[in-house]
């Protein structure tokens, strides 16, 4: 697919809207009970049209990204203005490669049907270590301390990060609905937020209760592409700056955004990214 043409400066701001927010058994179509929020984009920025973005964070004034897909799954540092991948290493097949943490100065991988995740250190992409959990694996944040994993149902598992025994688990509704496809996961400002999987929603998620506490509504930010497994999913938040970004399996960009009386919109300048890795 081609790149599309960025437009740093430009400010999409859409009107508040009304979507579906889950269904009942595939039949009932229930409105969404938790306000929703649209978005002003704020900078774009080139993407590898090749990852199939599983997991984002920032860390360090760079990208970090978990991409999928047997054969093609990565690790990679990437770097925000120019989209360059200024390191990767591949996962080996027959391994799928989904969500992705940092904690402890470690990056967590999850795998999506292995039912095995894998320990990194940061500055050097070496494995250090392998952990087990039940199911498959989707999306990965923390809250600082637990590992917060999505597994494509309704719930969300709290992991202790050295034995990785499930300390709780919460249901995610909206409402008294279950909310289902909780993918690609991030920590923002004390909520779990969570891509739904072939939506253009994101759910901000109280990680006490599991009750959805808002939507942010992502349509318009990204032109329609000819492959419909290219969906919005990847959240990753610069807490020093406030600053949000997001982008979407195959996209060619990656949007920096802000959610109006939420997140984002920090304003550090793009030119602050390091033009090179670290050794």
């Amino acid at each position: 697919m081609s790149a599309r043409a960025l437009r740093p400066a430009a400010m999409l701001t859409l009107g508040l809207v009304a979507f579906c927010a889950c269904k009942d058994n595939g039949n009932k179509t229930l409105g969404p009970v938790a306000p929703v929020l649209t978005v002003d984009v704020i900078r774009s920025f080139p993407h590898d049209t090749s990852a199939y973005t599983q997991g984002l964070i920032w860390h360090g004034g760079f990208l970090y990204e978990s991409t999928g897909r047997t054969g093609f799954s990565t690790l990679r540092q990437v770097q925000l203005d120019s989209g360059k991948v200024l390191r990767k290493i591949d996962v080996p097949a027959p391994v799928f490669a989904e969500g992705l943490a940092l904690f402890g100065g470690r990056l967590y991988q999850l795998t999506w049907q292995d039912q095995v995740g894998f320990v990194y250190e940061l500055d050097t992409f070496r494995r250090v270590g392998t952990f087990n959990y039940e199911g498959e694996g989707w999306g990965l944040t923390t809250d600082g301390h637990a590992l917060i994993l999505s597994d494509g149902s309704s719930q969300l598992r709290f992991l202790d990060p050295t034995g990785y025994q499930v300390l709780r688990t919460v249901s995610v509704k909206d409402g008294s609905e279950f909310v289902n496809d909780l993918n690609e996961l991030e920590w923002v400002k004390g909520e779990v937020w969570a891509n739904v999987w072939h939506t253009n929603r994101i759910a901000r998620i109280d990680p006490q209760s599991g009750q959805v506490k808002g939507w942010v509504d992502l349509t318009g930010v990204m032109a329609p592409q000819p492959n419909p497994e290219a969906v919005p999913n990847g959240i990753a938040y610069d807490a020093e700056h406030d600053r949000l970004f997001v982008t979407g399996k195959l996209w060619p960009t990656l949007f920096e955004i802000r959610v109006p009386g939420v997140a984002g919109g920090g304003g550090a300048p793009a030119a602050e990214t390091p033009a090179a890795a670290r050794p």
